[in-house]
């Protein structure tokens, strides 16, 4: 089955309005199907969830459906998926949740590589209860976050180790299996930011050896808000501040407050639209599939991006891992990178300059908190958008596109 670009394009309303898109990894526009779902929840009957009123069964029924559809885009038990405002709030929340067992000598494991929702939310909360942060450093030279990186600092103390799946700077996906292996080996819990990871690659959570693995549907087609999804088991163990009333079942134990169902409800929209676009069985095999085509025409796109960017002078792609997603980290040796932003959006082109959250890696890249210029790639990404891409940064740097 070949991947219809166009076909795929025509479900985005947000086009029409003509701009290239190159600032997915900041978050993705969003198909028709999904903005109906949204509406639909919100102009149908709706209370609080429950089986007695038609209203409450709508509500309960938007949010299991959202469970499941969740779960087969992760690779996860429906059991275990958690809805929140977004990753960071939930992050912070399991990491508050998992601190209150920890303590002087206790020790947390934090890459430089994260965006700072995988990272603040750990140094704050190691620091509340007086455990010892410890750093994983990736290498600036090759974008790389090797295991042996993060092998360096495990200890016996080791508590958690947090890792992304995927750098939104950078576009990095560091092993992150054999991270979690050597955690696991150390007594540790992983973490594993998923957010970027999930809008390019095909998920599945066990497989990561991730205990606890994040991500937000609005980097995929869907709505804003946040996802985390865990062993039930690993959930039941866990004691989160909460209403007294509020109930205590496992996922619901984590949902602090009345669920946005209109969010859920594009959530799941938007899970479905995905998987549309694969083929197969089961909608966790149809999702498998057109991740794996998805991925196959951005990598094809970002081929040819990074082909045209070689020919124009002065232009530096941090970007270097041997394994990454279509997330192209871009500088220039005598302009700014937010001058660029800004040439490019005057002609329609959507690429923005900073550091997204990532100061981190940003820092270590000798960026500071200014960052450089990134380009970033979704499934309605197609060569016209490359064209005008590459023809405006030719134009920006005075010359002539190859």
């Amino acid at each position: 089955m070949i991947y219809d670009v166009a076909a795929v394009r025509a479900q985005f309303p947000a086009l029409e309005a003509g701009y290239a898109h190159f600032d997915g990894p900041g978050g993705s526009q969003v198909p028709a199907p999904v903005a109906d779902a949204v509406r639909h929840a919100l102009v149908s009957p709706l209370a609080n969830r429950g089986r007695v009123t038609a209203a409450e069964r709508a509500a309960d029924d938007i949010v299991v459906a959202a469970r499941s559809a969740m779960a087969d885009l992760l690779g996860a038990d429906p059991a275990g998926v958690v809805f929140g405002r977004s990753m960071t709030q939930i992050t912070f929340d399991v990491a508050r949740t998992l601190a209150s067992g920890w303590g002087p000598g206790d020790e947390v494991v934090v890459s430089s590589l994260d965006h700072d929702a995988n990272v603040r939310p750990w140094v704050l909360a190691a620091e509340a209860v007086g455990a010892r942060v410890r750093w994983a450093e990736f290498d600036p030279r090759t974008a790389e976050l090797p295991a042996e990186a993060v092998a360096e600092v495990l200890t016996s103390r080791t508590r958690l180790v947090a890792v992304t799946a995927a750098s939104n700077l950078l576009g990095t996906c560091p092993p992150v299996r054999a991270i979690t292996d050597l955690a696991h080996e150390a007594g540790a819990l992983t973490y594993v930011d998923g957010v970027h990871a999930t809008a390019h690659v095909p998920v599945h959570v066990e497989t990561l050896g991730a205990d606890f693995f994040a991500c937000s549907p609005y980097k995929f087609l869907g709505p804003h808000c946040g996802v985390l999804a865990a062993a039930p088991a690993l959930l039941e163990g866990l004691r989160p501040q909460k209403l007294l009333p509020s109930t205590d079942v496992v996922p619901e134990r984590f949902e602090l407050g009345t669920l946005p169902y209109e969010l859920l409800a594009g959530t799941a929209a938007a899970v479905d639209f995905l998987a549309g676009l694969g083929s197969g069985g089961t909608r966790r095999d149809r999702l498998v599939s057109a991740m794996s085509r998805i991925g196959a025409h951005e990598d094809r796109l970002r081929d040819r991006i990074e082909a045209g960017l070689a020919a124009l002078p002065g232009v530096t792609v941090l970007s270097r891992a041997a394994h990454r997603t279509p997330t192209l980290l871009v500088t220039f040796a005598e302009h700014d990178p937010a001058a660029a932003y800004a040439f490019l959006a005057e002609r329609g082109v959507h690429a923005p300059a900073g550091s997204f959250y990532a100061l981190e890696p940003a820092r270590r890249l000798g960026l500071g908190n200014a960052g450089a210029l990134r380009i970033g790639l979704a499934p309605y990404v197609d060569d016209s958008d490359v064209d005008r891409l590459l023809t405006g940064l030719a134009d920006f740097l005075g010359v002539q596109a190859t």
